[in-house]
């Protein structure tokens, strides 16, 4: 797929793994509209075109794609990235459980927003004439994690949802690619981003840094970006959940 010229949608743009794939993006020549719910309220202007947007609601989604549709022309490349982070155990040392609110809006958040914005944005690009003779369309990249296929002790409701997240990948590809549509899935392990700043502490980080067979060291949001990169451009991306975590698995 030829990304120079192409217009994308990149959720949770604001920071961390979104915002350094929507710079790799616009370094390559694509028109990325970033949506993410910190532009309404004094985030940096880091893309060409910043949306306020809850990706759980189906109207701020719709909207969003019609505002960037009108300004750089129709998506075709979405670029799920959009989070929140958990560092809590079900059942508390101090007695207390995990409140149900807490796994609500992560399965919210992570789950039925990612599928929310998949489901508008591959209606949309369905109706777009094909880019290459094999008939692509377009590509979806929805980012799980290592947590969710893993497991990781004190992340149940952050792990059930990214498991979530990995679980749509293959039917969302293989439905999708009637319409010439690919759909991948990125599981990183252990990032730099100001999300796994505050919910990990310097020890636990150096623990779990100690464990990472190479490179070691936390990985960075543009590893991230220049793998997006690249599976927007290589076709044969298709259906999988792409491990980039320097060979780190999580353990108790």
């Amino acid at each position: 797929m030829e990304i120079d010229g192409a217009s994308a949608i990149v959720t949770g743009a604001a920071s961390g793994l979104g915002a350094a794939t929507a710079e790799v993006l616009q370094a390559a020549g694509v028109k990325v509209a970033g949506l993410d719910p910190a532009y309404g309220t004094g985030a940096t202007d880091n893309v060409g075109l910043s949306i306020a947007c809850d990706v759980t609601e189906e109207g701020a989604v719709n909207q969003a794609l019609d505002t960037a549709s009108a300004l750089h022309g129709p998506p075709r490349i979405i670029v799920n990235c959009a989070g929140i982070g958990e560092n809590m155990l079900v059942l508390g040392r101090d007695g207390a459980v995990m409140p149900l609110d807490q796994f609500r809006r992560m399965i919210d958040v992570h789950m039925t927003g990612t599928f929310n914005v998949c489901r508008l944005a591959a209606n949309r690009i369905r109706a777009l004439d094909p880019l290459t003779d094999d008939g692509e369309r377009g590509v979806i990249i929805n980012t799980t994690s290592i947590a969710g296929i893993d497991g990781a002790t004190g992340s149940a409701s952050y792990a059930a949802a990214k498991a979530g997240v990995a679980g749509l990948t293959m039917p969302l590809s293989r439905e999708f690619s009637r319409y010439g549509i690919r759909v991948v899935a990125i599981a990183p392990g252990i990032f730099d981003t100001p999300m796994a700043r505050r919910e990990l502490d310097d020890q636990i980080r150096e623990k779990m840094l100690a464990r990472v067979p190479f490179p070691k060291r936390m990985g960075d949001p543009m590893d991230f970006g220049k793998l997006v990169k690249s599976i927007c451009e290589i076709s044969m991306f298709n259906g999988e959940v792409v491990r980039l975590d320097a060979g780190y698995r999580v353990t108790l």
